[in-house]
């Protein structure tokens, strides 16, 4: 039976991990060893999401957090390494663009284990460290499965044509899984006493909005101003708790939150009216849902959002004209990318 060391690490890639998780045990052929990082570690960012996705626990916990860029992916890399000699995975499976998912990709290009980088071809065109991440991690892979049929011509227009595979959205495949039990199950839109369809949903957690006092002033402004025409939700991403409080930027205009489970995060997307966010993944679950979003980043990843006329970007133009939006699959992407693993390793 072949190896997998699958390596996740923060709250985006558990909800990748889930069906690609749940397609290799249905598929029987691996033996999957799941690697936290441990990125993301709190209960809020990390363990709801294992227990409402069905994700198998970790067989490995490597408990690393904290300090700057370099500082974390330097740790890592080391604990990765370790266990890589002793696991002798016959490959890596990696998602997006976290520090979690260089780290992997360093090692296991260095020790000449093959990689299956998920959600490769994604470009921003921007200098941002996720974008780093995801220049590194195409080069070194061997099986590049994209979202999009936009992700595939990126890595053309680079170069790279061997071992890419357009499967479709991960996320997509999720959703589909979990939406109906959010909406059976989630009560935080009562709790909250929020209204269906009458609040917006936001979420801070770049670096390019939290790294200084200007750009995170800047964001909580532009939010304010929402909120005089309806309710803004914030689930406060511990970083940019703690840079609020650093540089005494005030969020009182916001409803603030804890961070949320996936059952609850779906819920408040499905209710809201608008999503305000700059992560890359909850711009995807808002189109899933059909809700408008603002993208809080000056460029994005997923332009077939924007193209269709549900994203903009905030500093940008108005919407688009608004259509429908096939650019993710079918929501079978996790057995499209267990059938080309189980053929090729």
């Amino acid at each position: 039976m072949k190896t997998l060391l699958s390596v996740i690490g923060a709250r985006p890639q558990f909800i990748k991990a889930a069906p690609v998780s749940r397609a290799v045990r249905a598929q029987g052929g691996f033996r999957d060893i799941i690697v936290h990082t441990g990125q993301h570690f709190d209960r809020d960012m990390s363990d709801v999401f294992f227990d409402e996705l069905g994700l198998p626990k970790p067989d490995h916990h490597l408990g690393i957090h904290g300090g700057g860029h370099g500082a974390m992916t330097g740790r890592m890399i080391v604990a990765l390494e370790e266990l890589s000699l002793a696991v002798k995975p016959d490959a890596f499976v990696i998602y997006g663009d976290t520090n979690s998912t260089l780290a992997a990709a360093i090692v296991a290009a260095k020790l000449y284990i093959p990689i299956a980088h998920i959600e490769a071809g994604l470009r921003s065109f921007k200098p941002m460290p996720e974008e780093i991440n995801r220049v590194v991690a195409d080069r070194v892979s061997r099986w590049l499965l994209c979202p999009t049929d936009l992700a595939v011509r990126n890595l053309a227009a680079e170069g790279i044509s061997e071992g890419v595979y357009n499967v479709g959205d991960v996320m997509y495949d999720t959703t589909l899984l979990i939406r109906d039990r959010a909406n059976q199950h989630s009560k935080i839109i009562d709790e909250l006493g929020l209204t269906p369809g009458a609040f917006s949903l936001a979420t801070i957690h770049r670096a390019e909005n939290t790294d200084s006092a200007e750009a995170l002033a800047e964001v909580a402004s532009y939010l304010a101003e929402v909120a005089r025409e309806r309710p803004v939700v914030l689930p406060l991403h511990p970083r940019t708790r703690q840079a609020a409080a650093k540089f005494n930027i005030d969020l009182s205009s916001l409803r603030i939150i804890d961070p949320v489970g996936y059952l609850d995060m779906t819920a408040l997307i499905a209710g809201c009216q608008s999503v305000l966010t700059d992560s890359g993944g909850v711009q995807k679950e808002a189109y899933f849902h059909r809700k408008p979003c603002v993208t809080l980043r000056d460029a994005t990843e997923w332009v077939e959002t924007v193209e269709t006329g549900w994203n903009r970007l905030w500093k940008g133009p108005d919407y688009l004209p608004r259509r429908d939006n096939n650019a993710y699959g079918d929501g079978h992407a996790a057995e499209k990318i267990v059938d080309i693993l189980a053929a090729q390793t």
